[in-house]
């Protein structure tokens, strides 16, 4: 393992995260995660742990963190979109070329309904940016 670990440790959940500081400054040369707070992403509320106060320097990490996450999972949202167009494409492909009966019958309601409900919201919105673009 390095030595030069990281001052603060961001466990993962689905809105944000649980902060630990790194301790490996003690008796025994454990690596040791004290949590110091929870962080929600989506509200950008930072909650100190128990009744523990959270240092400047604490905030400061917490937040520049808040902003590199949000911007991967901003980057992690476009490229999952168009690793969508890519299935869209190779799902037209199967479906002209290597698809049964039997399978088209299985998907073709669901694929037709998605991609209507999809079309109506991309034109929609297309319509709206073109409509804002004109009075601006």
């Amino acid at each position: 393992m390095s030595v030069d670990l990281p001052e603060y440790y961001f466990r993962v959940r689905e809105n944000g995260a649980f902060v630990f500081r790194v301790d490996t400054e003690n008796r025994q040369r454990r690596i040791e995660l004290d949590q110091i707070a929870n962080v929600n992403i989506k509200n950008g509320e930072i909650k100190p742990h128990g009744d523990r106060k959270l240092s400047d320097e604490d905030l400061t990490a917490i937040r520049h963190w808040m902003d590199d996450r949000r911007a991967l999972l901003a980057e992690r949202d476009i490229d999952d979109i168009l690793r969508t167009v890519d299935h869209l494409n190779l799902t037209t492909h199967w479906a002209q070329s290597r698809a049964s009966d039997d399978q088209l019958e299985a998907v073709t309601d669901q694929l037709l309904l998605t991609m209507h409900d999809l079309r109506s919201v991309l034109v929609r919105k297309k319509a709206d940016r073109l409509m804002k673009s004109k009075s601006s």
